[in-house]
């Protein structure tokens, strides 16, 4: 038996989302005429409330294209420092969008509207302007932490006085979502520009989609042509994130539940795995008898996997091909392999 820990992404599609991308109706999403498409992009921009969305391959496309258009060239972007826009997309704000960017300490959900407020640098002699705030809902390197509404809300009021954008990378939002009871328009009227994953917890094969207003998605859609975006009959994928949307998001709440049997499981070990609220159970094993790729390799001899985010750091996620089975597998192999 192998149960895959390491991330949200190793889903498969299930049989109902399959049915669902072969029937799909499809057309030349470059020409605007892939109905399955449209059809998501519009259902997608209405759940949070704003005018329009653009499907798009990669999360990591639809955060840069939205950071594209929130930041000039030789402008300035504000994140935290493990925000997943400067750690996992290898530097591409820079490289694609010219793009400088200043980070305050990573402190996953638990941000301080104020000091963000005092980093904000308005245009002067020689400064580097600050035209845009990114904040990631849930924080993945945070270990799937949700920031608090209270704290959305004072930061729009410190971006909205700072006069710049603020925008959500919001891969796993849904999370957020269930977790807290938040509407996904209630997120959707805190931010410029989000950008929301189809194919981490939600179990599509493939896709985000970037939301915002419609002059700037138009925007959007150039941008995504120049970055090799531009897709055909997209419509067999858009189906799959339509299906997901229907059948995968109140389910969230399992995997929710199964992240906190396995952080449960691990903390008599000495592996520290607080404050699970969603489906990251980040594993620090600093006061444990092995290290982050001991501890993968021994339990990926018994076939459990686990992904290594540093020496004495390790993360399991739960997902929709981990059931209750696979979980109680899990929780006998760590416990066993943690016990030395």
């Amino acid at each position: 038996m192998i149960v895959d820990l390491r991330s949200d992404t190793v889903t498969r599609p299930t049989v109902g989302m399959r049915e669902a991308m072969a029937t799909a109706d499809v057309g030349d999403d470059v020409y605007g005429e892939d109905p399955t498409v449209n059809a998501l992009e519009a259902e997608v921009a209405a759940l949070f409330g704003h005018e329009a969305a653009l499907f798009c391959p990669t999360g990591s496309m639809a955060n840069q294209i939205a950071l594209q258009l929130l930041v000039p060239p030789g402008n300035e972007l504000l994140c935290d420092a493990d925000a997943h826009v400067v750690t996992y997309e290898i530097g591409a704000a820079a490289a694609y969008g010219g793009i400088s960017s200043r980070t305050w300490p990573a402190v996953g959900a638990d941000i301080d509207p104020d000091a963000v407020a005092g980093m904000i640098r308005p245009d002067g002699y020689w400064a580097v302007p600050t035209r845009a705030i990114a904040l990631e809902q849930t924080h993945n390197r945070g270990g799937g932490a949700v920031i608090p509404l209270d704290t959305l809300r004072e930061l729009r009021r410190v971006a909205d006085a700072g006069q710049v954008a603020l925008h959500c990378d919001g891969a796993r939002i849904w999370h957020a979502h269930i977790a807290d009871g938040v509407p996904l328009a209630t997120y959707g009227g805190l931010f410029d520009t989000l950008s929301v994953c189809l194919s981490k917890g939600l179990g599509a094969p493939v896709g985000s989609l970037v939301v915002g207003g419609a002059d700037r998605i138009e925007r959007a859609r150039f941008l995504r042509k120049r970055m090799g975006g531009g897709m055909r009959q997209a419509g067999v994928l858009a189906a799959a994130g339509r299906y997901a949307l229907a059948h995968h998001v109140e389910r969230l709440a399992d995997d929710h539940a199964k992240a906190a049997r396995l952080a449960e499981a691990v903390a008599p070990f000495g592996v520290l795995a607080t404050d699970v609220r969603t489906n990251l159970v980040p594993l620090d094993l600093t006061k444990a008898s092995l290290d982050a790729h001991a501890l993968a390799a021994a339990a990926r001899a018994e076939g459990v996997l686990v992904s290594v985010l540093g020496p004495r750091t390790a993360r399991l996620v739960t997902h929709l091909d981990v059931d209750d089975t696979a979980v109680a597998h899990a929780v006998d192999v760590l416990a066993r392999v943690l016990r030395g």
